[in-house]
């Protein structure tokens, strides 16, 4: 997003160590969020390499590998050198940027990344994408090697903001979505430049209709403060008590809570969860919209508990 949290990395915390953490004094836990050790990490599967590259305090960015060809993509590579870093050690020819939005945690490294690595294809949905060679709009498709990327228009955190799908032909694998600042695990993005409805659009109308098993990658490491969020809205789901539990272990060894999936998301996030009775109950109103809109007005002003 725009601008961080002090506490927005809570997965920081791989050299100070989980079970020391957990008996230490608040300043000392304070101190020990501090401290970024960010570990990054491989999803592999038949079709497709995705590695998760660590960038700044909380960013994602994510190196695309079609396995067939060898071609790769990086979604939102503000920090250019580990990109090429990586895509060294993978022995892969980068010829995308995908660019989700163009805030500068996101875009910002599009014009270090084009001198790097002269003739990349830099897709983006909005005029202030910096190095921008392809506008895209809403259902707009590309390849990657053999991979197929349709481009789904989720105007809201920005008005140009861009997710991106990726599937393979014939392939009973997962399909995965790179969702930037739209849809966080557990969470969604502000509404800088968009209204709750286009919010609800974008999140049950668009990437909810994906199938459910889709794995989702989204731009940041906010998912435990976004999971406190969820117990605050929803204090009886047990579902969420467990997915917060399961993050802080995660986080704790500096390890990612990424990718979730759709059906995940729509068990545990609030903003996913505009339709049920329970987060509705708790934002006063019976339409979904209007939850959407509350619930995101009381996020924004949101103490994170320490626990």
């Amino acid at each position: 997003m725009l601008y961080r949290s002090l506490l927005a990395s809570a997965c920081t915390l791989g050299v100070f160590g989980a079970a020391t953490y957990k008996f230490a004094p608040p300043k000392i836990q304070a101190a020990a969020l501090s401290s970024v050790v960010r570990k990054s990490s491989i999803v592999e599967l038949t079709d497709m390499k995705i590695e998760l590259l660590p960038a700044l305090s909380d960013n994602y960015m994510y190196l695309l590998i079609d396995k067939d060809t060898k071609e790769a993509a990086i979604v939102d590579p503000v920090e250019p050198v580990k990109v090429v870093d990586a895509v060294k050690k993978h022995g892969v020819k980068l010829k995308t940027v995908m660019t989700t939005h163009h805030h500068w945690d996101h875009a910002g490294g599009n014009e270090r990344m084009v001198k790097l690595v002269p003739g990349l294809t830099v897709y983006g949905g909005d005029d202030r994408v910096g190095a921008l060679t392809n506008k895209v709009k809403h259902d707009n498709t590309f390849k990657v090697g053999s991979l197929n990327v349709k481009c789904l228009f989720t105007p809201c955190h920005t008005t140009g903001h861009i997710c991106y799908f990726v599937t393979k032909e014939n392939s009973t694998e997962p399909p995965a979505v790179f969702t930037g600042d739209t849809l966080f695990v557990a969470g969604c993005g502000k509404f800088f430049e968009g209204t709750a409805e286009q919010m609800y659009k974008a999140l049950i109308e668009t990437l909810g209709q994906l199938p459910s098993e889709t794995r989702v990658f989204c731009g940041h490491e906010y998912t435990v403060n976004n999971l406190k969020f969820a117990r605050h809205v929803e204090p009886d789901n047990e579902v969420i008590r467990k997915k917060l539990a399961w993050a802080k272990e995660k986080c704790l060894n500096g390890e990612p809570t990424i990718p979730s999936t759709l059906a995940d998301e729509f068990s545990f996030n609030p903003f996913m969860r505009v339709r049920e009775k329970s987060v509705q109950d708790h934002a006063k109103t019976s339409d979904p919209i209007d939850t959407m809109q509350s619930i995101r007005k009381e996020k924004d002003n949101f103490r994170v508990p320490k626990n």
